[in-house]
């Protein structure tokens, strides 16, 4: 596996010290809204029956959980941070799913498995992290068989204007200050980083530009839906035939 960009260096440094409380907080400082977004996103895998799917930013496993509970597959989810992975493990081991679950640190722009190995393919909360999104869509697309589902999360900006003045004001002051209240520090430059970084990537890439990354790394029947009065965005389409 190639060396980590400095996109993956920056984001494994910023979540190393998270592992221990990450989901918890993850569903406080989304107002719960996160397991909403991820039932959403595994209804979408759930569609295309899979027998092996791929969870890229996996994290401590939360969707990888979610989605072989929800199917028969085999799940192999991968991060770049092995401290959020080691969480995974042992939130996988509770759950009594790791025969079905393989944790393992690779990085989504250069994937240690063969094309066209899997079913379906996840990601979550990645796009912001890498250098080139499209690039890192066609390699995601690559381990994916023609005809196979592919399904995104991540956080938007809300389009209206009510909601998106309420949602700056959240992140920018009640989310670090929350972080830190019930994380400390490292859930402060969490906080103080989200906002931010959500906010630049999407004037850096519109919806239109994503939906183009999909197209250009072979995806078809692409659509999205944007939820909790544009908090969170779920994509998900299909890989076309040969």
């Amino acid at each position: 596996m190639g060396g980590a960009g400095p996109e993956n260096t920056f984001a494994a440094g910023l979540f190393e010290n998270l592992p221990s409380r990450y989901d918890r907080l993850a569903e406080l400082l989304s107002f719960g809204q996160n397991g909403r977004w991820r039932r959403e996103l595994v209804r979408h895998i759930v569609h295309f029956q899979p027998e092996r799917i791929l969870d890229v930013a996996s994290g401590t496993a939360g969707v990888a959980i979610a989605l072989a509970r929800a199917t028969d597959a085999h799940v192999i989810g991968v991060d770049i941070s092995e401290p959020m992975l080691e969480r995974g493990r042992a939130r996988v081991r509770a759950a009594g799913l790791d025969n079905r679950i393989t944790l393992q640190v690779a990085r989504a722009e250069e994937l240690p498995f063969p094309s066209a190995f899997f079913d379906a393919v996840s990601f979550t909360y990645l796009l912001r992290y890498v250098a080139d999104p499209t690039a890192t869509m066609v390699e995601l697309a690559r381990v994916l068989r023609p005809g196979g589902g592919m399904a995104s999360l991540d956080f938007f900006v809300p389009p209206q204007a009510a909601p998106r003045f309420a949602w700056r004001a959240y992140t920018r002051l009640l989310l670090p200050v929350a972080g830190f209240g019930f994380g400390g520090a490292p859930w402060w430059r969490v906080g103080r980083f989200l906002g931010p970084n959500i906010d630049g990537f999407y004037q850096r890439h519109a919806l239109d530009q994503i939906f183009e990354a999909w197209r250009v790394a072979g995806m078809v029947d692409v659509e999205d839906r944007v939820m909790s009065l544009g908090g969170g965005l779920v994509m998900w389409g299909r890989k076309h035939h040969a």
